[in-house]
Protein backbone atom coordinates (compact mmCIF):
# COMPACT_ATOMS: atom_id res chain seq x y z
CA UNK A 1 0.00 0.00 0.00
CA UNK A 2 1.28 3.43 -0.98
CA UNK A 3 1.81 5.82 1.97
CA UNK A 4 2.27 9.61 1.97
CA UNK A 5 3.82 10.89 -1.51
CA UNK A 6 7.44 9.53 -2.34
CA UNK A 7 7.40 6.73 0.40
CA UNK A 8 6.31 3.23 0.06
CA UNK A 9 5.22 1.54 2.69
CA UNK A 10 6.48 -2.49 4.13
CA UNK A 11 3.42 -3.96 3.56
CA UNK A 12 2.98 -5.51 0.03
CA UNK A 13 0.89 -8.39 0.48
CA UNK A 14 -2.87 -7.58 1.66
CA UNK A 15 -5.06 -8.72 4.21
CA UNK A 16 -4.20 -10.21 7.43
CA UNK A 17 -0.87 -11.62 6.74
CA UNK A 18 0.41 -8.39 5.24
CA UNK A 19 -0.35 -6.61 8.54
CA UNK A 20 1.64 -8.87 9.97
CA UNK A 21 4.31 -8.73 8.10
CA UNK A 22 3.92 -4.78 8.13
CA UNK A 23 3.94 -4.69 11.80
CA UNK A 24 7.15 -7.68 11.96
CA UNK A 25 8.72 -5.02 9.75
CA UNK A 26 7.83 -2.32 12.04
CA UNK A 27 9.00 -3.93 15.48
CA UNK A 28 12.67 -4.98 13.84
CA UNK A 29 13.24 -1.63 12.75
CA UNK A 30 12.03 0.09 16.19
CA UNK A 31 15.04 -2.53 17.38
CA UNK A 32 17.30 -1.22 14.90
CA UNK A 33 16.48 2.09 16.64
CA UNK A 34 16.58 0.97 20.52
CA UNK A 35 20.53 -0.38 19.44
CA UNK A 36 21.53 3.10 18.28
CA UNK A 37 20.10 4.74 21.36
CA UNK A 38 21.96 2.53 23.55
CA UNK A 39 25.39 3.35 22.78
CA UNK A 40 24.60 7.04 23.50
CA UNK A 41 24.31 6.40 26.91
CA UNK A 42 26.64 3.76 27.65
CA UNK A 43 29.37 5.59 29.22
CA UNK A 44 27.07 6.91 32.01
CA UNK A 45 27.90 4.20 34.74
CA UNK A 46 31.46 4.28 33.61
CA UNK A 47 32.63 7.98 33.96
CA UNK A 48 33.44 7.35 37.44
CA UNK A 49 35.96 4.62 36.58
CA UNK A 50 37.69 6.83 33.25
CA UNK A 51 38.29 9.78 36.24
CA UNK A 52 40.25 6.83 37.91
CA UNK A 53 42.13 5.97 35.23
CA UNK A 54 42.88 9.08 33.18
CA UNK A 55 42.56 11.69 36.40
CA UNK A 56 40.06 14.34 35.13
CA UNK A 57 37.95 16.71 36.73
CA UNK A 58 33.74 16.62 37.00
CA UNK A 59 34.13 19.76 34.90
CA UNK A 60 35.98 17.28 32.14
CA UNK A 61 33.08 14.91 32.58
CA UNK A 62 30.32 16.93 31.75
CA UNK A 63 32.49 18.34 29.00
CA UNK A 64 33.11 14.89 27.60
CA UNK A 65 29.17 14.32 27.67
CA UNK A 66 28.17 17.55 26.19
CA UNK A 67 29.86 16.98 23.03
CA UNK A 68 27.70 14.23 21.91
CA UNK A 69 24.74 16.78 22.29
CA UNK A 70 27.18 18.96 19.47
CA UNK A 71 27.18 15.87 17.53
CA UNK A 72 23.62 15.87 17.22
CA UNK A 73 22.62 19.41 16.25
CA UNK A 74 25.63 19.41 13.55
CA UNK A 75 24.26 16.41 12.20
CA UNK A 76 20.14 17.62 12.69
CA UNK A 77 21.81 20.93 10.50
CA UNK A 78 23.43 19.52 8.01
CA UNK A 79 22.02 16.16 7.32
CA UNK A 80 18.53 16.21 9.22
CA UNK A 81 16.51 15.41 5.97
CA UNK A 82 18.87 13.35 4.11
CA UNK A 83 16.95 10.30 4.35
CA UNK A 84 14.30 12.01 2.44
CA UNK A 85 16.64 12.25 -0.33
CA UNK A 86 18.81 9.20 -0.50
CA UNK A 87 16.53 7.02 1.66
CA UNK A 88 16.19 5.49 4.51
CA UNK A 89 18.45 2.42 4.63
CA UNK A 90 21.75 4.82 3.36
CA UNK A 91 20.93 6.92 5.91
CA UNK A 92 20.68 4.21 9.06
CA UNK A 93 23.56 2.06 8.04
CA UNK A 94 25.61 5.28 8.45
CA UNK A 95 24.36 6.04 11.66
CA UNK A 96 24.95 2.57 12.38
CA UNK A 97 28.76 2.99 10.76
CA UNK A 98 29.09 6.36 13.75
CA UNK A 99 27.86 4.02 16.31
CA UNK A 100 30.13 1.57 15.65
CA UNK A 101 33.31 3.62 15.33
CA UNK A 102 32.58 5.10 18.69
CA UNK A 103 32.32 2.29 20.29
CA UNK A 104 35.90 1.20 18.76
CA UNK A 105 37.00 4.65 19.78
CA UNK A 106 35.87 4.10 23.77
CA UNK A 107 37.74 0.16 23.75
CA UNK A 108 41.01 1.62 21.92
CA UNK A 109 40.88 4.85 24.76
CA UNK A 110 44.32 6.13 26.38
CA UNK A 111 43.51 8.99 26.42
CA UNK A 112 40.96 12.02 27.16
CA UNK A 113 40.86 12.38 23.16
CA UNK A 114 39.37 9.03 22.41
CA UNK A 115 36.74 9.62 24.82
CA UNK A 116 36.06 13.21 22.94
CA UNK A 117 36.52 11.42 20.22
CA UNK A 118 33.95 8.45 20.81
CA UNK A 119 31.13 10.55 22.00
CA UNK A 120 31.66 13.09 19.27
CA UNK A 121 31.03 9.92 16.57
CA UNK A 122 28.17 8.99 19.41
CA UNK A 123 26.49 12.16 18.77
CA UNK A 124 26.71 12.29 14.65
CA UNK A 125 24.82 8.29 14.95
CA UNK A 126 21.92 10.18 16.91
CA UNK A 127 21.54 12.91 14.52
CA UNK A 128 21.03 10.57 11.66
CA UNK A 129 18.80 8.52 13.73
CA UNK A 130 16.76 10.80 15.62
CA UNK A 131 14.76 11.95 12.21
CA UNK A 132 15.26 9.16 9.84
CA UNK A 133 14.68 6.26 12.26
CA UNK A 134 11.08 7.35 13.28
CA UNK A 135 9.71 8.17 9.90
CA UNK A 136 11.31 5.00 8.89
CA UNK A 137 9.56 2.50 11.42
CA UNK A 138 6.13 4.76 10.53
CA UNK A 139 6.77 4.17 7.27
CA UNK A 140 6.80 -0.01 7.51
CA UNK A 141 3.98 -0.12 9.60
CA UNK A 142 0.80 -1.50 8.13
CA UNK A 143 -1.50 1.04 6.43
CA UNK A 144 -3.80 3.32 9.54
CA UNK A 145 -0.95 1.87 11.90
CA UNK A 146 0.62 5.25 12.16
CA UNK A 147 -0.27 5.97 15.90
CA UNK A 148 0.65 2.47 16.95
CA UNK A 149 4.37 3.06 14.89
CA UNK A 150 4.70 6.01 17.02
CA UNK A 151 4.80 4.19 20.18
CA UNK A 152 7.11 1.91 18.93
CA UNK A 153 9.40 4.47 17.94
CA UNK A 154 8.72 6.91 21.04
CA UNK A 155 9.61 3.58 23.16
CA UNK A 156 12.72 1.97 21.18
CA UNK A 157 13.94 6.10 21.41
CA UNK A 158 13.60 6.47 24.97
CA UNK A 159 14.12 2.62 25.59
CA UNK A 160 17.29 2.33 24.32
CA UNK A 161 18.62 5.57 26.01
CA UNK A 162 17.50 3.65 29.45
CA UNK A 163 18.84 0.53 28.54
CA UNK A 164 22.51 1.89 27.99
CA UNK A 165 23.34 2.64 31.93
CA UNK A 166 21.77 -0.16 32.93
CA UNK A 167 23.10 -2.48 30.40
CA UNK A 168 26.87 -1.05 30.91
CA UNK A 169 26.08 -0.50 34.80
CA UNK A 170 25.30 -4.32 35.14
CA UNK A 171 28.20 -5.71 32.87
CA UNK A 172 30.63 -3.30 34.62
CA UNK A 173 29.34 -4.60 38.46
CA UNK A 174 29.54 -8.17 37.63
CA UNK A 175 31.33 -8.91 34.60
CA UNK A 176 35.11 -8.89 33.65
CA UNK A 177 36.67 -5.92 31.77
CA UNK A 178 34.08 -3.07 32.63
CA UNK A 179 35.73 -0.39 30.27
CA UNK A 180 35.43 -2.85 27.54
CA UNK A 181 32.85 -5.64 27.79
CA UNK A 182 29.78 -3.20 27.41
CA UNK A 183 31.40 -1.73 24.09
CA UNK A 184 31.83 -5.20 22.50
CA UNK A 185 28.53 -6.48 23.40
CA UNK A 186 27.56 -2.90 21.75
CA UNK A 187 29.30 -3.10 18.17
CA UNK A 188 27.95 -7.25 18.17
CA UNK A 189 24.13 -5.56 19.06
CA UNK A 190 25.59 -2.91 16.11
CA UNK A 191 26.54 -5.95 13.49
CA UNK A 192 23.34 -7.82 14.06
CA UNK A 193 21.21 -4.37 13.23
CA UNK A 194 23.18 -3.76 10.25
CA UNK A 195 22.16 -7.37 8.93
CA UNK A 196 18.27 -6.73 10.29
CA UNK A 197 18.20 -3.42 8.31
CA UNK A 198 19.92 -4.56 5.29
CA UNK A 199 16.79 -7.05 4.87
CA UNK A 200 14.20 -4.80 5.62
CA UNK A 201 13.11 -2.67 2.48
CA UNK A 202 13.27 1.01 1.71
CA UNK A 203 10.59 2.77 1.66
CA UNK A 204 11.36 5.91 -0.15
CA UNK A 205 10.12 5.50 -3.72
CA UNK A 206 12.86 7.17 -5.94
CA UNK A 207 16.10 7.87 -4.05
CA UNK A 208 17.96 11.08 -4.93
CA UNK A 209 21.78 11.31 -5.13
CA UNK A 210 23.38 12.81 -1.83
CA UNK A 211 24.22 15.78 -3.69
CA UNK A 212 20.75 17.38 -3.23
CA UNK A 213 20.93 17.25 0.38
CA UNK A 214 20.81 20.79 1.54
CA UNK A 215 21.97 21.98 4.95
CA UNK A 216 18.51 23.05 7.09
CA UNK A 217 18.21 26.22 8.85
CA UNK A 218 16.69 26.67 12.36
CA UNK A 219 13.45 28.47 10.71
CA UNK A 220 10.77 29.52 13.02
CA UNK A 221 7.79 31.70 11.20
CA UNK A 222 6.06 34.71 13.06
CA UNK A 223 2.44 32.17 13.69
CA UNK A 224 4.62 29.75 15.25
CA UNK A 225 6.56 32.11 17.94
CA UNK A 226 3.64 32.16 20.49
CA UNK A 227 3.05 28.11 20.94
CA UNK A 228 7.71 27.64 20.48
CA UNK A 229 8.26 29.54 23.23
CA UNK A 230 6.78 27.77 26.04
CA UNK A 231 7.03 24.81 24.16
CA UNK A 232 10.87 25.02 23.66
CA UNK A 233 11.29 26.27 27.02
CA UNK A 234 9.77 22.98 28.44
CA UNK A 235 11.79 20.75 26.27
CA UNK A 236 15.29 22.40 27.27
CA UNK A 237 14.33 22.20 30.93
CA UNK A 238 13.44 18.19 30.46
CA UNK A 239 16.98 17.99 28.34
CA UNK A 240 18.43 19.46 30.48
CA UNK A 241 17.23 17.16 33.55
CA UNK A 242 18.19 14.05 31.77
CA UNK A 243 21.67 15.37 30.92
CA UNK A 244 22.38 16.42 34.60
CA UNK A 245 21.09 12.99 35.30
CA UNK A 246 23.03 11.13 32.83
CA UNK A 247 26.68 12.89 33.50
CA UNK A 248 26.45 14.43 37.03
CA UNK A 249 24.39 11.82 39.13
CA UNK A 250 26.76 8.77 38.99
CA UNK A 251 29.23 10.69 40.89
CA UNK A 252 26.39 12.45 43.36
CA UNK A 253 25.75 8.68 44.34
CA UNK A 254 28.57 7.99 44.31
CA UNK A 255 30.53 10.74 46.37
CA UNK A 256 27.69 11.96 48.56
CA UNK A 257 25.48 8.58 49.04
CA UNK A 258 28.17 5.85 48.42
CA UNK A 259 26.19 4.22 46.03
CA UNK A 260 29.73 2.36 44.13
CA UNK A 261 27.16 -0.36 42.60
CA UNK A 262 27.51 0.30 38.99
CA UNK A 263 24.60 -1.43 37.92
CA UNK A 264 22.32 0.35 41.09
CA UNK A 265 23.33 3.62 39.47
CA UNK A 266 22.43 2.52 35.69
CA UNK A 267 18.98 1.49 36.61
CA UNK A 268 18.60 4.97 38.29
CA UNK A 269 19.11 6.78 35.43
CA UNK A 270 17.51 3.97 33.27
CA UNK A 271 14.58 4.67 35.43
CA UNK A 272 14.52 8.60 33.98
CA UNK A 273 14.48 7.75 30.42
CA UNK A 274 11.75 4.31 30.96
CA UNK A 275 9.60 7.28 33.34
CA UNK A 276 9.81 9.32 30.00
CA UNK A 277 8.34 6.61 27.85
CA UNK A 278 5.29 6.01 30.57
CA UNK A 279 4.87 10.08 30.28
CA UNK A 280 4.58 10.22 26.19
CA UNK A 281 2.23 7.53 26.48
CA UNK A 282 -0.10 9.22 28.94
CA UNK A 283 -0.52 12.11 26.38
CA UNK A 284 -3.12 10.07 24.72
CA UNK A 285 -5.00 10.12 27.80
CA UNK A 286 -4.69 13.54 29.34
CA UNK A 287 -4.54 15.04 25.82
CA UNK A 288 -1.86 17.45 24.11
CA UNK A 289 -3.57 20.65 25.48
CA UNK A 290 -3.23 19.51 28.75
CA UNK A 291 0.03 17.49 28.45
CA UNK A 292 2.61 20.65 28.03
CA UNK A 293 1.59 22.44 31.14
CA UNK A 294 1.00 19.25 33.22
CA UNK A 295 4.48 18.27 32.01
CA UNK A 296 5.66 21.18 33.29
CA UNK A 297 4.21 20.60 36.74
CA UNK A 298 5.81 17.54 36.55
CA UNK A 299 9.42 18.72 35.92
CA UNK A 300 9.22 21.42 38.64
CA UNK A 301 8.25 18.74 41.12
CA UNK A 302 11.45 16.47 39.61
CA UNK A 303 13.46 19.01 40.26
CA UNK A 304 12.17 20.41 43.46
CA UNK A 305 12.79 16.57 44.63
CA UNK A 306 16.19 16.12 43.18
CA UNK A 307 17.04 19.68 45.22
CA UNK A 308 15.43 17.82 48.16
CA UNK A 309 17.65 14.88 47.57
CA UNK A 310 21.21 17.04 47.02
CA UNK A 311 20.37 19.28 50.38
CA UNK A 312 19.18 15.94 52.37
CA UNK A 313 21.29 13.26 50.72
CA UNK A 314 18.54 10.87 50.36
CA UNK A 315 18.82 8.23 47.58
CA UNK A 316 14.96 7.75 47.84
CA UNK A 317 14.93 11.72 46.67
CA UNK A 318 16.91 10.85 44.02
CA UNK A 319 14.69 7.87 42.43
CA UNK A 320 11.44 9.51 42.86
CA UNK A 321 13.03 12.25 41.04
CA UNK A 322 13.88 10.70 38.15
CA UNK A 323 10.53 8.84 37.95
CA UNK A 324 8.23 12.61 38.77
CA UNK A 325 10.73 14.39 36.31
CA UNK A 326 11.61 11.65 33.66
CA UNK A 327 7.53 11.51 33.33
CA UNK A 328 6.95 15.53 33.28
CA UNK A 329 9.63 15.69 30.45
CA UNK A 330 7.60 12.91 28.24
CA UNK A 331 4.24 14.97 29.09
CA UNK A 332 5.77 17.38 28.20
CA UNK A 333 8.26 17.11 24.98
CA UNK A 334 5.30 14.93 23.23
CA UNK A 335 2.98 17.63 24.10
CA UNK A 336 5.61 20.41 22.43
CA UNK A 337 6.17 18.25 19.61
CA UNK A 338 2.49 18.15 19.07
CA UNK A 339 1.59 21.36 19.68
CA UNK A 340 4.42 23.27 17.54
CA UNK A 341 3.50 20.90 14.75
CA UNK A 342 -0.07 21.90 14.65
CA UNK A 343 1.37 25.35 14.57
CA UNK A 344 3.67 25.05 12.18
CA UNK A 345 2.81 26.22 8.19
CA UNK A 346 3.03 22.74 6.60
CA UNK A 347 5.60 23.50 4.13
CA UNK A 348 7.71 24.79 6.95
CA UNK A 349 6.57 21.98 9.42
CA UNK A 350 10.08 19.84 9.34
CA UNK A 351 12.30 22.61 9.62
CA UNK A 352 10.66 24.39 12.55
CA UNK A 353 10.65 20.85 14.60
CA UNK A 354 13.96 20.64 14.13
CA UNK A 355 14.58 24.26 15.43
CA UNK A 356 13.01 22.37 18.76
CA UNK A 357 15.13 19.28 18.63
CA UNK A 358 17.95 21.88 18.59
CA UNK A 359 17.04 24.13 21.34
CA UNK A 360 16.43 20.80 23.37
CA UNK A 361 19.79 19.50 22.81
CA UNK A 362 21.35 22.67 23.48
CA UNK A 363 19.52 22.21 26.80
CA UNK A 364 21.39 18.55 27.48
CA UNK A 365 24.90 20.34 26.91
CA UNK A 366 24.88 24.02 27.82
CA UNK A 367 23.37 23.75 31.43
CA UNK A 368 25.39 20.32 32.00
CA UNK A 369 28.80 22.20 31.54
CA UNK A 370 27.64 25.13 33.09
CA UNK A 371 27.48 22.55 36.26
CA UNK A 372 30.70 21.48 35.54
CA UNK A 373 32.21 24.62 35.61
CA UNK A 374 30.75 25.31 39.64
CA UNK A 375 31.80 22.11 40.77
CA UNK A 376 34.95 23.57 41.40
CA UNK A 377 34.38 26.63 43.39
CA UNK A 378 31.34 25.47 45.47
CA UNK A 379 30.83 22.00 44.82
CA UNK A 380 28.50 19.26 43.20
CA UNK A 381 25.85 19.72 45.66
CA UNK A 382 25.96 23.81 45.56
CA UNK A 383 26.51 23.62 41.47
CA UNK A 384 23.24 21.36 41.34
CA UNK A 385 21.07 23.57 43.53
CA UNK A 386 22.61 26.69 41.53
CA UNK A 387 21.28 24.11 38.29
CA UNK A 388 17.61 23.54 39.86
CA UNK A 389 17.22 26.73 40.81
CA UNK A 390 17.86 28.27 37.21
CA UNK A 391 15.65 25.78 35.66
CA UNK A 392 12.57 26.00 37.71
CA UNK A 393 12.81 29.30 37.06
CA UNK A 394 12.44 28.44 33.03
CA UNK A 395 10.14 26.16 33.53
CA UNK A 396 7.53 27.57 36.14
CA UNK A 397 7.44 30.79 33.34
CA UNK A 398 6.15 28.74 30.89
CA UNK A 399 3.97 26.74 32.88
CA UNK A 400 2.22 30.43 33.88
CA UNK A 401 2.82 31.50 30.22
CA UNK A 402 0.36 28.25 29.57
CA UNK A 403 -1.82 28.49 31.74
CA UNK A 404 -2.75 32.19 30.49
CA UNK A 405 -2.38 31.35 26.78
CA UNK A 406 -3.40 27.37 26.48
CA UNK A 407 -1.95 25.88 23.32
CA UNK A 408 -4.36 23.55 21.45
CA UNK A 409 -3.21 20.71 19.14
CA UNK A 410 -3.99 17.44 18.01
CA UNK A 411 -2.61 14.32 19.62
Amino acid sequence: MAGRPGVVRGTTVGGMDGDRRGWRQCLLSGAVFAVCMVGTTLPTPLYGLYQEKFGFSELTVTVVYAVYAFGVIGMLLLAGNASDAVGRRPVLLAGLGFAAVSAVCFLCATGLGWLYAGRLLSGLSAGLFTGAATVYVIDLAPYGGASRATFVATAANMGGLGCGPLLAGVLAQYAAWPLYLPFVVHLALVAGSAAVLLWLPETVREPRPLSTVRPQRPALPSQVRAVFVPAATASFVGFALFGVFTSVSPAFLEQSLGVDNRAVVGLIVALAFFASTAGQLMVGRVGVGRSLPLGCAGLFAGLALLAGALRWDLLSLVVLSALVGGGGQGLAFRGALSAVAEASPADRRAAVISTLFVVAYVGISVPVIGVGVLTGPIGLEGAGLVFIACMAVLVSTAAVYLLRRPVRART
